[in-house]
């Protein structure tokens, strides 16, 4: 059982979650509120976020087989399971604020993206790590008001990292401050996270015959490469193609942590807004505008070529 104190000591609900038997999983929730809560925070979302994750995605890691969706990738029963739980608790907490869902119809995310406020999931964000036994997946919840991120929290239940923020609160893992530091100077010093397969192949080729950074990595989970970004671990990042469940709470994450990153409907374009549509956008990021600037401007020799 987990409690979880909400935004305010003393004066916020409580959430309560515990374990039963009943349904096919084994298990059932429950949520009790004390006193009903304040404005949503990133704090008092944490333990409701890690205990649906562990209850609902690593009771069935390793035991759950997965099928494709329409678009060509795979969805599990703990996607399925942790959206439906997130639903339900949320609710229950803010019943004003509707739930956007990675796994929900196309026509019910356009209702929802088109609202002011609402809830952006990725139930589990690194399907394809999960189904396969790699231990690389979260997670993700955010807040968008008016089309702006105001809080994030993705959970990492193999290493147990809780990354979260909330905007102009900075970042934070596992409750402690996150902040960037000491980011190199050149591209030729970094480590660089590379999503390949949504480039174009001149683009590829020239990643592959030679790239302006030190070393590359591919993890397979947006939401917890933007994380890993925040923490220091890579310096650069480039991915051709993520939605707004992949990206909204990590790269809130990111930026509270002092990292500078830009979304385009296509590299080479004008950088939108976090959440300001609801296809897929090319991502790009740094740990200080110096170095964003160099890595633009090195992606930016694609369009010369």
């Amino acid at each position: 059982m987990v409690r979880g104190k909400g935004n305010r000591a003393g004066k916020a609900g409580v959430v309560v979650l515990s374990r039963g038997i009943g349904d096919d999983a084994g298990m059932s929730e429950a949520i009790e509120t004390g006193v009903p809560p304040g404005p949503p925070e990133s704090a008092s979302l944490q333990p409701l976020v890690k205990e649906v994750a562990r209850q609902e995605i690593m009771s069935r890691y390793l035991r759950v087989a997965s099928r494709r969706k329409s678009d060509g990738s795979l969805v599990t029963d703990a996607d399925l399971a942790a959206q439906d739980a997130m639903r339900r608790h949320l609710s229950a907490l803010w019943p004003e604020i509707p739930l956007l869902g990675e796994e929900m119809t196309h026509g019910t995310q356009q209702r929802i993206f088109s609202e002011g406020l609402y809830w952006c999931l990725d139930p589990l964000d690194g399907t394809t790590n999960f189904s396969n036994g790699i231990p690389f997946f979260g997670l993700s919840l955010a807040l968008v008001r008016e089309g702006r991120v105001t809080l994030g929290v993705v959970y990492d239940p193999v290493r147990e990292e809780c990354f979260r923020a909330d905007r102009g609160g900075g970042a934070w893992l596992n409750d402690r401050p996150l902040r960037l530091s000491g980011a190199p100077l050149a591209l030729a010093e970094c480590v660089a996270l590379v999503d390949l397969k949504r480039l174009s192949p001149s683009l590829v080729r020239r990643l592959a015959g030679g790239p302006p950074y030190r070393s590359q990595r591919s993890l397979g989970a947006v939401t917890l490469e933007w994380c890993w970004m925040a923490a220091g671990r890579c310096q650069l990042y480039l991915h051709g193609a993520q939605k707004p469940w992949d990206y909204a709470a990590g790269h809130l994450i990111f930026q509270e942590a002092g990292g500078v990153g830009c979304l385009f409907e296509a590299l080479g374009r004008e950088c939108n807004a976090p959440a300001s549509r609801l296809g897929p956008q090319a991502a790009i990021g740094a740990p200080s505008r110096g170095l964003l600037r160099q890595w633009q401007e090195w992606l930016g020799a694609e369009e010369a070529d």
